[in-house]
C-alpha cells in the first residue's frame, strides 16, 4: 500500500483537529485567553467524533504523532549561547528549582495516593514549560488507562495557573521591590507557559522581558533530560512487561536536541526560526484539540480535589523556592 493510501484514512480526523485548532486560535486572540485551553474545551465538545466513524483514525494519529512533531520543533527556541550569557547563577537556579519541584511533586503524588508518574507529569509541567512539557512527558511516559485523563487534567490546571501567575506575579515583584533583573529571573523561572512569561515580563519593562524570556528558554532546555528520564522509566516498564525495549531517546527528543544544536550554531535564519516556532505552536494546538476530542467530560469530573491541591502546591512551592534563592543570591 503506497503512502497516499495509508494517509487517506487519517485525513478527516486531522482536518477536524485543524479546524478546532483554528477556532481556538480565533477565540484566544479575541478574548486574550490561553489558546491551549480553548483547543482542549472545543475538542472535548466534539468528543463523539473519536468514538467511531471516519474521524477516529486521524484523531488518534494527531494526538500522538503531530504532538511529537510539535515537541521536536520546540528545540529551535534554544541557543546554548543564550544560556551561557547569563552566567552560572541563573543556570544553577533553574536546575535546582526544576529538580526540586519535580522531585517533591513525585513524592507528594505518592503520598496523596496517586502514581508517582502523575507527579512527574504535573511537576514537569509546572517546573519546565507548562502545556508543552505536559504533552511531551505524556508522549514519553508508558501507556496506562488513566494517562490521557491525567494529561488533560494537567493541561487544564497548568493553563489556568499560568494565566493567574501572569497577572499576579508582576504585582508581587513590584510589591517585593525586585530589580528588573530579579523580576525577570523570577517571572522566567516560575510562570508555566512561554507566552505568559513574555506577557508578564515585557509588561514590566523591556529589560525584564528579555531576562524573563531567556530564563524561560533555559527551563525549556530542561525538557530534554526530563524526557530522557521518562524514556528510561518507559524502557524499564515495557521491558519488564513485554520484553520489548523502546529507544533510549524517542525520535522527537532527538529532533529537539538536533534543532537546538543547529540553532545554536547560527545556521537557521531568523525567518525560518519564526516559521518553525509558528509550526511548533500549531502542531501543539492541533494535537491538544485531538486529545480533547478523545476525552469524555464525565471522566474529568471524577478527578476530585486532590490533584488540584497537588498542582497548586507545586506552583506555590516553585514561586517560594525561586524567591528564596533570589534573596540568598542578592
Amino acid at each position: 500500500m503506497h503512502a497516499g493510501a495509508r494517509a487517506a484514512p487519517l485525513f478527516p480526523g486531522l482536518l477536524m483537529s485543524a479546524v478546532v485548532a483554528s477556532a481556538a486560535t480565533f477565540l484566544s486572540e479575541q478574548y486574550h485567553a490561553p489558546v491551549m485551553l480553548f483547543a482542549l474545551l472545543l475538542g472535548m465538545a466534539l468528543n463523539f467524533l473519536s468514538a467511531e466513524g471516519t474521524c477516529k483514525p486521524g484523531i488518534e494519529f494527531t494526538a500522538r504523532e503531530v504532538l511529537r512533531v510539535g515537541v521536536a520543533l520546540l528545540g529551535i527556541r534554544i541557543t546554548f549561547s543564550q544560556i551561557a550569557a547569563l552566567g552560572w547563577h541563573p543556570v544553577a537556579l533553574v536546575l535546582l528549582s526544576v529538580l526540586l519541584t519535580i522531585g517533591l511533586s513525585m513524592l507528594a503524588a505518592r503520598a496523596m495516593g496517586f502514581q508517582t508518574l502523575f507527579g512527574l507529569l504535573t511537576g514537569g509541567a509546572t517546573a519546565i514549560c507548562g502545556v508543552s512539557a505536559a504533552l511531551a512527558l505524556s508522549a514519553a511516559l508508558p501507556a496506562h488507562p488513566g494517562k490521557e485523563k491525567a494529561t488533560l487534567f494537567t493541561v487544564i490546571g497548568v493553563s489556568a495557573l499560568s494565566t493567574l501567575a501572569m497577572i499576579a506575579y508582576p504585582m508581587l515583584a513590584r510589591t517585593l521591590h525586585l530589580s528588573e533583573l530579579q523580576a525577570g529571573t523570577f517571572l522566567g523561572a516560575t510562570i508555566h507557559d512561554v507566552a505568559q512569561v513574555v506577557g508578564a515580563g515585557y509588561g514590566i519593562s523591556h529589560e525584564t522581558g528579555d531576562v524573563a524570556t531567556v530564563i524561560k528558554l533555559m527551563r525549556v532546555a530542561m525538557l530534554l533530560p526530563v524526557i530522557l528520564v521518562a524514556s528510561l522509566i518507559t524502557r524499564r516498564t515495557q521491558d519488564a512487561s513485554t520484553g520489548k525495549r523502546p529507544p533510549l531517546l524517542p525520535w522527537f527528543a532527538v529532533g529537539f536536541l538536533l534543532l537546538a544544536g543547529v540553532n545554536s550554531a547560527g545556521w537557521i535564519a531568523p525567518v525560518l526560526q519564526d516559521l518553525a516556532n509558528q509550526l511548533a505552536r500549531w502542531c501543539l494546538v492541533i494535537a491538544i484539540s485531538a486529545l480533547g476530542m478523545k476525552t469524555q467530560l464525565k471522566e474529568l469530573s471524577t478527578v476530585g480535589v486532590k490533584p488540584i491541591i497537588l498542582m497548586l502546591g507545586e506552583t506555590l512551592f516553585l514561586a517560594g523556592l525561586v524567591l528564596l534563592m533570589l534573596h540568598l543570591g542578592a
